[in-house]
């Protein structure tokens, strides 16, 4: 009110911008868009069906906000990523970043590259997308140490109840400092 925004308050209601009163409308350049899109389109073409799904949603409301002079940046982009053959599964790699997101281990069946199979506890970290396929970065309780491991030679896949014992924001940086502790050994 102070800076003269029409706000009313209303016991029970809150506080409501006056009519007529909106905030500007999410302002994108066409660059901006181009990343967007590009982006989604990315993951519309090799993301597991959750994401691009969610990633095609994306794409229509940001074409309902933008002005109708930057409709075509999203209907006729200036970027295209080329198509590739979606990647198999081993698992549902949604489970895998609801695990990560919510800071709980996963075991599963991992085959080797002689075709061993192992059975693996880990603390996720993050997934991977890659064009030929999807890496999941884990702390190995097995190997006590960071593994990749990636998600076509994964089978079983279960989320414990048992939660990871470090904070996610400590466990990635862990995870980083031990990445960047190997690329600094091959140097």
């Amino acid at each position: 009110m102070a800076r003269r925004i029409p706000i009313i308050g209303e016991p029970g209601i809150g506080y409501v911008l006056e009519r007529g009163f909106d905030m500007p409308p999410l302002m994108l350049t066409s660059d901006e868009l181009d990343a967007a899109v590009l982006g989604a389109s990315w993951v519309v073409s090799r993301g597991e069906p959750e994401l691009a799904k969610a990633a095609s949603n994306l794409l229509a409301k940001i074409e309902a906000i933008v002005p109708d002079a930057l409709r075509g940046c999203i209907l006729e982009p200036a970027t295209s990523v080329s198509p590739v053959a979606k990647p198999e599964e081993g698992v549902d790699a949604s489970l895998l970043r609801k695990a990560i997101r919510s800071g709980h281990k996963v075991e599963f069946d991992y085959r080797s590259n002689q075709g061993k199979e192992l059975r693996r506890v880990v603390w996720p970290v993050l997934l991977g997308y890659r064009d030929t396929g999807r890496i999941m970065a884990a702390w190995c309780e097995l190997r006590g140490a960071f593994r990749y491991f990636r998600t076509d030679r994964m089978s079983a896949l279960m989320v414990l109840e048992d939660r990871i014992p470090k904070r996610r924001a400590v466990l990635h940086a862990l995870w980083q400092s031990a990445m960047d502790e190997e690329r600094e050994r091959y140097r």
